[in-house]
């Protein structure tokens, strides 16, 4: 399958759709899940064209493992989050939506479940609060 420019993080690299960014590199950009499965759940994503890790370059793939290293890490302490969940889906039949390959980095606390991906979107001013939140633990 070929990769679509018209993805939504696609979008939200161009500009074309807001974001709440929380890490940004030359090749790489993580920002806050609109649809959280928990507090503090963030996306990072290459910035190079890549449908999924299927296609993704060998040097992008290396640099967005090592951005999800640290924006798991400033959230883990952001959140003081007992631990973390990291996903990453391929193809539909694998569960992947956004057709642009991303990571999931979600902090997880003993004995709360994951929220269900319901598709509802958290407030904003809630999603602002939650990347302040990790972008000073990154600036710690």
């Amino acid at each position: 399958m070929t990769y679509d420019d018209d993805n939504v993080f696609a979008k939200i690299l161009r500009g074309e759709l807001p974001c709440h960014k929380v890490y940004e590199t030359e090749r790489v950009l993580a920002f806050m899940d609109i649809m959280p499965r928990g507090e503090g759940h963030v996306l990072v994503i290459p910035k190079a064209k890549a449908r999924n890790i299927l296609d993704a370059e060998p040097e992008d793939l290396a640099e967005l493992a090592k951005s999800v290293q640290v924006v798991a890490r400033a959230a883990k302490e952001a959140f003081a989050a007992d631990g973390l969940t990291i996903q990453q889906f391929n193809e539909s039949a694998g569960g992947q939506v956004v057709f642009h390959l991303h990571v999931h980095v979600i902090p997880r606390f003993e004995g709360v479940p994951l929220k269900p991906h319901t598709g509802q979107m958290e407030a904003n001013d809630v999603l602002a609060a939650h990347a302040e939140r990790i972008r000073a633990a990154l600036s710690a």
